[in-house]
C-alpha cells in the first residue's frame, strides 16, 4: 500500500491509512534531508508519535527541545504546536503514528510526485490550508520557526 509523495521538502510514504486500520491510526515513513524542517504546525484532530528508524531529528515544542537518535520515539499530543528538524548529517528516516487517522489524508490530498523547487509552494500552501482547516491542522509559521 506504501505510497510515497513529497510535502514540504520530505518524502512521506503511507504505508497504512484509514482503510487497513479502521480509521484509528495513520503510518507514515518520512525521509528527510539534512536541514529539512517542517513548518511550525499544530493539529488539532490527531496526536503523534515519532519513531526515528535512521539519523537524528529535533522535536521543538514549547515545553521542550527532544533531540531523537535511531530507536528513539517521541509523542506529540495534539493541540501541542511543533517543529521537527532534521538535524543529523545524512538522510534522515522516521515513523509516525498519527491516531486518530487524518494525516495521511492531508498527504494524499496536498503532496506531490516529485520534491518541489519551492517547499512552500504558494499552491500547496493554498490547498494545504484549505484541508487543514477540514483536518484541524494549521501553519504556524515557515520553516525555521520555533515555538
Amino acid at each position: 500500500m506504501a505510497q510515497a509523495l513529497w510535502l514540504f521538502g520530505t518524502q512521506l510514504s503511507i504505508l497504512a491509512d484509514e482503510t487497513a486500520t479502521s480509521s484509528l491510526y495513520d503510518l507514515i515513513e518520512g525521509t528527510f534531508a539534512a536541514g529539512v524542517e517542517t513548518p511550525l504546525h499544530v493539529h488539532s484532530n490527531y496526536s503523534e508519535l515519532i519513531f526515528v528508524t535512521k539519523g537524528e531529528f529535533t522535536i521543538y515544542t514549547k515545553m521542550e527541545t527532544v533531540v531523537l537518535t535511531q530507536g528513539k520515539s517521541h509523542f506529540i499530543p495534539k493541540g501541542v504546536p511543533h517543529m521537527v528538524s532534521a538535524s543529523g548529517a545524512g538522510t534522515s528516516t522516521a515513523i509516525t503514528i498519527a491516531s486518530p487517522s487524518g494525516f495521511a489524508r492531508l498527504i494524499r490530498s496536498v503532496g506531490v510526485a516529485e520534491p518541489p523547487v519551492n517547499v512552500m509552494d504558494p499552491p500547496v500552501l493554498a490547498l494545504f490550508n484549505k484541508l487543514s482547516s477540514e483536518l484541524g491542522d494549521k501553519i504556524l509559521g515557515p520553516p525555521g520557526t520555533r515555538p
